[in-house]
């Protein structure tokens, strides 16, 4: 670990690729809708558009195999055990794999649950019951990905995240060309393609990780030490840290989700323009979480290195960055906002309702940041506890504020207690941020 990499040059190089990947997520379905949507059929249309949503909401819950891989990794990196490097991404990948066959075993009773919650005409359900029971073959190598994701993160090895994704993309357009407007497949040439560019992806990720982590013919080490991997004290701090993670990211998806729905009370008009700042948001977030990924690293290698005077550094460098980021995304919405609304909503009425609650989701993004940088540094420094705590108490927090306020002003106080809640959330890891940098060692 060099002061180098805790430049403002460094941070940026480091944050780029995965900027570009996290963009490049999106287009896996956006792909498939595309290329369905050519074919006419409203039916299959609606069955990739229910299947994916599927598919995202499962795989989003176990973000964690990301999250807690990358913190465990750079640790490890930091303090210069390579066999602990490879324990923990194996400890994942395995982790991963056994989620994903549950997942297969457990398919019928997920589509029954899923289907049960999801309204869609019985065509539609019928083809994404299709569309599930091809592409859920894929878990295994979805979440094994996740770990492979989060061990690249956790090394720094940003470009390789990125390259790993445009792989996925690219294969799935190309298997989607080939399997749909060649052979004329539908629902099932898309989630063959999407099945195989995943196994292939998730094959690809695993030779490139055992080729750049397998250690030195001189030193006649073995690439996996079963005693470490399977140490009773790791498995255990890794369980916990996952399932920590696991309930921060429902407590997240409880925010959010209640903020998307809080606008119906409001009516239609207004629930669909708040759909479409939430677009804004998700954007900014490509950039934000980025800096945050790169500060995972960073932050997990000073503490597992002992190195205070870096981890004070690489915090104070990477939030100078997130800063002006936010603040030149902040800028971005307020001058093209409008004429982006315009673009993605045609009715006028629609346009107005959204464009007149767009200076909230400026504001929104600007001081998101902090959230974003916090959760870099807890996630790189493993503290799973306080996250789930902070995230526990944020959102008590967000829906005191929505119960006060949208009665009074109505989608105005709902805007500001999703504003509250952002700022919740940095102030409540906030506090536990004293203690882990005395934990990291003195200057």
């Amino acid at each position: 670990m060099i002061p180098q990499a805790t430049s403002h040059r460094a941070i940026i190089h480091m944050a780029i690729p995965i900027i570009l990947a996290n963009a490049a997520v999106p287009l896996l379905g956006l792909v498939d809708t595309a290329v369905i949507g050519h074919t006419g059929n409203a039916a299959a249309l609606g069955a990739i558009a229910l299947g994916s949503l599927i598919f995202s909401f499962v795989y989003w819950g176990f973000g964690f195999l990301r999250m807690g891989t990358s913190g465990f990794t750079a640790q490890a990196a930091g303090a210069g055990d390579q066999v602990q490097v490879r324990s923990a991404f194996t400890r994942a990948l395995l982790l991963g794999i056994a989620i994903g066959a549950i997942l297969v075993i457990a398919q019928y009773p997920l589509a029954s649950i899923a289907f049960w919650l999801l309204d869609g005409s019985e065509a539609v359900e019928q083809s994404a019951r299709e569309y599930m029971q091809i592409r859920i073959w894929g878990a295994p190598a979805t979440l094994g990905t996740y770990a492979i994701i989060g061990t690249l993160v956790g090394l720094g090895q940003t470009r390789r995240l990125l390259w790993l994704q445009l792989l996925l993309n690219g294969l799935n357009l190309l298997l989607d060309i080939i399997f749909v407007v060649v052979l004329d497949w539908g629902v099932r040439g898309v989630a063959l393609g999407t099945l195989i560019a995943e196994w292939i992806s998730f094959i690809v990720g695993c030779m490139l990780l055992f080729k750049s982590l397998h250690p030195d013919a001189a030193t006649k080490d073995m690439f996996f030490h079963w005693e470490k991997i399977l140490d009773r004290t790791a498995l255990i701090n890794t369980l916990k840290t996952n399932s920590d993670i696991m309930w921060r990211t429902l407590f997240l998806l409880t925010g959010f989700g209640w903020f998307a729905n809080g606008g119906a009370q409001f009516g239609d008009v207004t629930l669909a323009a708040n759909h479409i700042l939430l677009q804004f948001i998700s954007f900014s977030a490509f950039f934000l979480d980025g800096f945050a990924f790169a500060l995972e690293s960073l932050v997990g290698k000073t503490i597992g290195a002992r190195n205070r005077v870096l981890f004070d550094r690489a915090v104070i460098v990477s939030t100078q960055i997130a800063a002006a980021c936010a603040l030149g995304l902040m800028g971005l919405i307020l001058l093209f906002g409008s004429p982006a609304i315009d673009a993605l909503n045609p009715l006028q009425a629609i346009q107005q309702e959204a464009k007149t609650y767009l200076p909230y989701a400026a504001i929104y993004v600007l001081l998101s940041f902090a959230a974003f940088q916090l959760d870099g540094i807890f996630i790189g420094a493993t503290r799973s506890c306080a996250m789930r705590n902070a995230s526990l108490f944020s959102l008590l927090v967000f829906l005191a504020a929505v119960w006060l306020l949208a009665p009074i002003a109505g989608n105005h106080g709902l805007w500001i207690a999703f504003i509250i809640y952002v700022v919740a959330r940095a102030i409540c890891l906030g506090i536990y941020f004293p203690s882990l940098q005395k934990s990291v060692g003195d200057k």
